[in-house]
């Protein structure tokens, strides 16, 4: 009976699991409605914005704005990486990290900010890797506000001159099944391809220099809030997926068990009619 009492107590076991997991699974479905809301309202400003200062940029007869050239194109990289505060949610923060490894082994004069805390636990065990500073707590930021001391340090180094380009990895919200890892350069702005936009004239008011200086700051700050909603949506979507899975596992193992169970109760119960028949053979005989 001990083997029957160890299969008894797996099986509750996966059952206790398996209420969990559901309920993990249903907290993230109820949190993924409301981030997917918000990535959604956020995306036309932000790409309002990117493409208004893109189109200053390619225009601008004067002076160009720090954040819209090169300071030192021989300095180094920052590289911003955003992951997650916590795990359980598949190869979310995993596939992130194994980028930021290929990338840094490739380039490996980068300077990093981290945002998440799996990317700060993972990086920080590593010396070859100067991390300038890391925050944590940011995955449910409720307004571009949350994000100003994390704008104010990247615009004060990127503006020291001692780094040539600002890049961010984050995973974007595709759907609850599947997010896209992003690598994108955020500092200086990304001109665009064409020369449709010399087509078209442009009043400013009150001035060009002066909607561009408030347009980049605002860019950065809408563009780092952005990346955060779709980093807090795909991560409720990769937990929702995981969560499902591990509970659709549970459940198919508890059934295997069940049969193993069924069957060794069975054999237990047949081998004890078999003695007791047995013995009522031999006092009759």
């Amino acid at each position: 009976m001990a083997n029957l009492r160890d299969l008894k107590s797996r099986i509750t076991s996966i059952k206790n699991t398996k209420q969990i997991t559901n309920a993990m699974k249903m907290v993230a479905a109820a949190k993924l409605r409301k981030t997917q809301d918000a990535v959604y309202n956020a995306r036309p400003y932000a790409e309002h914005i990117d493409k208004m200062l893109r189109i200053l940029q390619k225009k601008n007869n004067y002076t160009p704005h720090p954040l819209l050239i090169p300071i030192n194109p021989d300095g180094k990289e920052l590289l911003v990486i955003v992951t997650a505060d916590r795990g359980l949610c598949g190869s979310f923060n995993s596939s992130i990290i194994r980028f930021a490894h290929s990338y840094l082994n490739d380039n490996p004069d980068c300077d990093l900010i981290l945002i998440g805390r799996k990317a700060y636990d993972h990086f920080r065990k590593d010396k070859r890797y100067n991390i300038i500073s890391h925050y944590v707590g940011l995955s449910d930021v409720k307004n571009v506000n949350d994000l100003r001391h994390i704008r104010e340090e990247i615009i004060s180094l990127y503006s020291s001159g001692k780094y040539s380009k600002v890049y961010v990895i984050y995973n974007e919200f595709k759907s609850a099944i599947q997010q896209n890892l992003i690598h994108k350069q955020i500092i200086p702005v990304v001109p665009f391809d064409s020369d449709e936009v010399s087509k078209v004239d442009y009043i400013y008011e009150p001035d060009e220099m002066s909607i561009i200086e408030e347009l980049g700051t605002r860019y950065v700050s809408v563009d780092l809030w952005r990346i955060m909603l779709e980093s807090n949506a795909a991560e409720q979507g990769a937990r929702m997926t995981a969560m499902d899975n591990a509970t659709t596992n549970a459940a198919d193992l508890i059934d295997n068990l069940s049969l193993v169970y069924n069957r060794e109760r069975q054999s237990q119960i047949t081998t004890q009619i078999i003695e007791v028949a047995s013995g009522a053979e031999a006092i009759s005989n």
